[in-house]
C-alpha cells in the first residue's frame, strides 16, 4: 500500500517592486551631502567656536562696559565716542593708510616682478622657489626680532654695511621720518614668499602661443607683459591686491615687536591701539568699538572693489 505525501500548500510570492531609479538617486545624493557635511562639521565648530562667536560677541562689547570678572552695563555709543575723542585714534588711522599705500608701492610689485624672473629661469627653479618662500617658513615674532637687530642704528648689520660703503647710516626704525618704511621693508620680505608662488603659478598657466603670436609681432619684454601677461593673470592680480589691502590694514607684529608704536606714536597703528585698550588700558569695550570700526571699513572697501571690478570686467 502506497503512501501519499501531502505536499505543503504552495506560497505564493509577490513581485517586489524594483526601486525607481530616481528614489536611488536621491537617497545616494543625500548619502553624499550628508557625509560631506560631516566631514566639514569639524572645521564648522572651529570657525563657530574661534571666528564667529568672537566676532559676534565684540559687536556686543562694542556697546557695553566690560571688564572680565563684572557684569556688563550698557553704555550705548558711549566707547565709539570715547575712542574717536582719543589723540592716538587720528595717528592710528593715518599710519595704517600710510603703511598700506606704501606696503602696495613697495610690496605689491616687487613679487610680481620676482615670479616673472622666475619663470624666465631654465635652471634652478626647485632652489629659487625655496629661497623666496623660506621667509614665510620663519615664525612671526622671530623673524621680527631678527629684523630689530639688523635695525639697531649702533651695531645693526644694516649701519655696519653701510659704513663698510662708506655710506651715511640711518636710524632705521629708531627715527620717526624711517619707522614706518623700515616695517614696510619687513613685511614684504617676510610675506612676499606665498605671492611670489601663486603668481608664478599664474604665469605658468599662460599660453605660450600667446608669447609666440607677441614676439611674431615685433614686441619687446615690456610690451609683452603688458598685452599678454598682465592682462591672462588680471584676476590674480586683482585679489592679491584686495587680500594684500586688507592685510596690511591689520599690521600688527612689526610695530608690536620692532617699535613698540614709536617713536612718537609714528608706527601706531589701528591693532596696535586695540591691543592697547584691551590689554593696557583693560578697556575691552573701546577695543570692540575700534575693532568694529576696522570691520565695517574693511567690509565696505571690500564691497566697493569687488563691485568695481565685476564691473570692470562685464565692460571688458
Amino acid at each position: 500500500m502506497t503512501k501519499t505525501v501531502e505536499r505543503p500548500p504552495a506560497v505564493r510570492v509577490r513581485p517586489v517592486k524594483a526601486p525607481s531609479p530616481a528614489g536611488d538617486r536621491r537617497r545616494r545624493r543625500l548619502t553624499d551631502h550628508l557625509r560631506a557635511y560631516g566631514f566639514l562639521l569639524g572645521g564648522l565648530i572651529c570657525f563657530a567656536l574661534f571666528s564667529w562667536y568672537p566676532a559676534i560677541r565684540a559687536v556686543v562689547i562694542a556697546f557695553q562696559k566690560y571688564t572680565p570678572g563684572s557684569d556688563p552695563e550698557w553704555v550705548g555709543t558711549a566707547n565709539f565716542t570715547r575712542v574717536w575723542q582719543d589723540p592716538e585714534f587720528a595717528d592710528a588711522w593715518r599710519n595704517t593708510l600710510t603703511f598700506t599705500l606704501l606696503a602696495l608701492l613697495i610690496g605689491f610689485a616687487i613679487p610680481f616682478v620676482l615670479a616673472l624672473v622666475l619663470n624666465e629661469l631654465r635652471h634652478a627653479k626647485a632652489f629659487f622657489r625655496v629661497v623666496v618662500y623660506l621667509p614665510v617658513m620663519i615664525p612671526p615674532v622671530v623673524s621680527a626680532l631678527l629684523w630689530k637687530w639688523f635695525y639697531d642704528p649702533g651695531a645693526g648689520l644694516a649701519n655696519e654695511a653701510l659704513r663698510f660703503l662708506h655710506l651715511p647710516t640711518s636710524n632705521w626704525s629708531n627715527g620717526a621720518d624711517t619707522a614706518l618704511v623700515s616695517l614696510v621693508i619687513v613685511a614684504t620680505w617676510a610675506n612676499m614668499g606665498g605671492t611670489v608662488l601663486i603668481y608664478l603659478a599664474a604665469l605658468q598657466a599662460v599660453p605660450g602661443e600667446l608669447y609666440e603670436a607677441a614676439e611674431l609681432d615685433g614686441a619687446n619684454l615690456l610690451q609683452r607683459i603688458r598685452h599678454v601677461t598682465v592682462p591672462q593673470t588680471r584676476f590674480v592680480i586683482l585679489m592679491l591686491m584686495l587680500l594684500q589691502i586688507i592685510a596690511t590694514m591689520q599690521v600688527f607684529t612689526e610695530p608690536f615687536v620692532i617699535t613698540g608704536g614709536g617713536p612718537e606714536n609714528a608706527t601706531v597703528t589701528v591693532l596696535y591701539l586695540i591691543y592697547k585698550y584691551a590689554f593696557l588700558y583693560n578697556d575691552f569695550g573701546g577695543a570692540c568699538a575700534l575693532s568694529v570700526m576696522l570691520l565695517a571699513l574693511l567690509g565696505a572697501f571690500s564691497a566697493v572693489y569687488l563691485r568695481l571690478t565685476r564691473s570692470g570686467e562685464e565692460a571688458a
